[in-house]
């Protein structure tokens, strides 16, 4: 493996790092209802977890509600179900064929859990970065030891993951500080 690839390679890792996050700030509740938050509930399909929006039709009524509609009739108790045993604190109604999800407005005591969430997803996030970093670099000191580079070459491989790892890092924070504005506004 040359330096180049050990970069390459290290970046696209904290990209996907970056992404995680992403998904999983998209599933924090804030006071708005959006489809997102459902994404990992699963239900039993015919045996299988399977998760609700590959069963359902998952829609926004408005600001507060979304709507589920099963593409079965008989997996609308299942899928309220499944919501209401969530970790969310949803309460489904079904009526007829559709579910309505209404989202309650989050307290200040809420918003404040949700906030300490978001940044202990954060922290992991950058934990993840930290850690590409450290076997990044441990990958050019390997390759020093063998002598497929130089030390110079290397240092200059570490100042440019270090970079890399910057700029992950503080992308990561800024995703942090957009997520908390979001939670706690209301």
């Amino acid at each position: 493996m040359s330096i180049a690839d050990i970069k390459k390679n290290a970046e696209q890792k904290m990209n996907k790092s970056v992404e995680s996050l992403k998904a999983d700030l998209a599933k924090v509740r804030t006071g708005r209802a959006h489809t997102g938050i459902l994404d990992h509930i699963q239900v039993d399909y015919y045996g299988t977890p399977t998760q609700i929006n590959q069963v359902a039709n998952v829609t926004l009524i408005d600001a507060r509600t979304i709507s589920v509609q099963p593409w079965e009739k008989k997996m609308v108790n299942v899928i309220e179900k499944a919501i209401r045993d969530s970790d969310l604190g949803l309460n489904p109604s079904s009526v007829g064929d559709i579910i309505r999800v209404p989202t309650p407005p989050l307290t200040e005591e809420r918003r404040k859990e949700m906030v300490k969430l978001v940044k202990t997803e954060g922290e992991d996030a950058k934990v993840a970065v930290r850690n590409i970093r450290r076997d990044a670099n441990e990958s050019l000191k390997k390759m020093v030891k063998e002598k497929e580079c130089s030390e110079d070459d290397e240092r200059r491989a570490q100042d440019d993951i270090q970079k890399l790892t910057d700029k992950f890092v503080q992308q990561i924070d800024k995703l942090l500080i957009e997520k908390e504005k979001e939670v706690m506004t209301v």
